[in-house]
């Protein structure tokens, strides 16, 4: 078995309050400690940016269920690659709520400010939540 990297983005459904995030960090944990992905998810008011690695099957299944979530509008796969080890091993999920220290990431890897992952490419957006685990590992540190 190898390993794979999905990185995707989405637009966030109408209606979405913060109770629904909490819903869906809960939720993805729980699967994705039984099926042995790992990962991370950032979050504005208007998109998701997530980061899925596992095995093939795992990651694509997880995947799968995301393109039927309603929560989630316009999913686009930004990156999809075999990878020789996870980054985020000690994440069954991580998650980063968009804050103000993250602008200057996002400016960083993106055209400005703002996050909007549909701006990124695939390999800035897997390098803006690279940036983004350092910041907050060397945060607990």
């Amino acid at each position: 078995m190898f390993l794979v990297r999905l990185i995707y983005a989405s637009k966030i459904s109408s209606g979405f309050g913060p109770e629904d995030i909490e819903s869906i960090l809960q939720s993805a944990r729980t699967y994705n400690v039984k099926t042995n992905v790992t990962g991370m998810l950032c979050f504005s008011n208007e998109y998701f940016l997530q980061c899925l690695e596992g095995s093939r099957t795992a990651v694509n299944n997880t995947y799968q269920q995301i393109l039927n979530d309603k929560r989630h509008h316009n999913v686009i796969m930004l990156n999809y690659t075999q990878i020789p080890e996870r980054e985020f091993e000690t994440w069954s999920m991580g998650y980063v709520p968009q804050s103000q220290p993250t602008e200057l990431l996002n400016l960083k890897y993106s055209g400005n400010i703002d996050f909007n992952p549909f701006k990124m490419s695939g390999e800035s957006a897997h390098l803006l939540m690279l940036a983004l685990k350092t910041s907050i590992t060397g945060a607990i540190s």
